[in-house]
């Protein structure tokens, strides 16, 4: 009867540790497949944005009729001018 019970006690100890270690998680870390792409065009097309409404501003400052404006009434606005 010892023997049962120790029997029956030791492969329950073995069937607990054995699915405690079958449910450990692992982690595995690997490089990716693909480069890694950052995508930068926003900040160039608003640096470029903002040189063209400051070449505007200027040659509608310097020539006002070549857009159909009074030469006295000239945009004064120097909006994103630093």
């Amino acid at each position: 009867m010892v023997t049962r019970l120790s029997h029956t006690g030791l492969t329950a100890a073995l069937l607990i540790s054995a699915s405690v270690v079958a449910c450990a998680p692992t982690v595995k870390i690997e490089a990716p497949d693909k480069p890694i792409e950052i995508n930068l065009n926003v900040r160039i097309e608003q640096e470029v944005r903002v040189k063209l409404e400051r070449d505007v501003d200027d040659a509608i400052r310097n020539d006002p009729a070549l857009f159909g404006l009074p030469t006295d009434t000239a945009p004064s606005s120097t909006k994103g001018k630093k």
